[in-house]
């Protein structure tokens, strides 16, 4: 094989390689490892029962953000506008 070959076909490699280089680095790289290792924890998860409307009486909150809301409301203080004198 002359030197001449060997250099063409050198540079055939590197010009493929870096033509296809995004969709390698793809499946091959770090972002790949990453979704692999995400889609295994996913696996590994699992959906908890819970309670639906029709069990919990209407009086009870079902969500445990909007009863804190609600307890902050009705904790905040009241002022008259007409009281206000600054």
């Amino acid at each position: 094989m002359s030197l001449i070959a060997l250099v063409l076909l050198v540079a055939a490699v590197i010009l493929v390689t870096a033509a296809e280089w995004p969709r390698l680095q793809q499946r091959l790289g770090l972002e790949a490892r990453h979704e692999r290792q995400r889609a295994k924890r996913k696996s590994q998860l699992r959906v908890l029962p819970g309670l639906r409307e029709e069990d919990v009486p209407e009086s009870e909150p079902t969500d445990d953000f909007a009863a804190s809301v609600q307890r902050d409301l009705e904790s905040l203080p009241v002022v008259d506008p007409r009281d206000d004198r600054s």
